[in-house]
C-alpha cells in the first residue's frame, strides 16, 4: 500500500475533473507531513483515472485532474 493512497482513494470517490487541494488539505487527507516524496509517488494517480498537473511550494498547492 502507497503511503499516499488514502488521497488517490479521496479523489477517486469524490470523482471531481480537477482538484487543488492545500497542502494541510493533503495532510488531513493521508494522516502525516506533505513532503516531497509525493512527486515520487505521483504516478500511482494514473491507476485512479487522475494525473498530477503541478504544485506550488510557495503558495502550498497541488493541482490533480481527471485523465482525458
Amino acid at each position: 500500500m502507497s503511503k499516499y493512497e488514502p488521497l488517490w482513494k479521496y479523489v477517486e470517490k469524490h470523482n471531481k475533473d480537477e482538484y487543488k487541494l492545500s497542502f494541510d488539505e493533503v495532510e488531513k487527507i493521508v494522516g502525516f507531513k506533505f513532503d516531497h516524496a509525493f512527486l515520487t509517488f505521483k504516478k500511482e494517480l494514473l491507476d485512479y483515472g487522475y494525473e498530477f498537473k503541478n504544485l506550488s511550494l510557495k503558495e502550498k498547492w497541488v493541482k490533480i485532474v481527471r485523465r482525458k
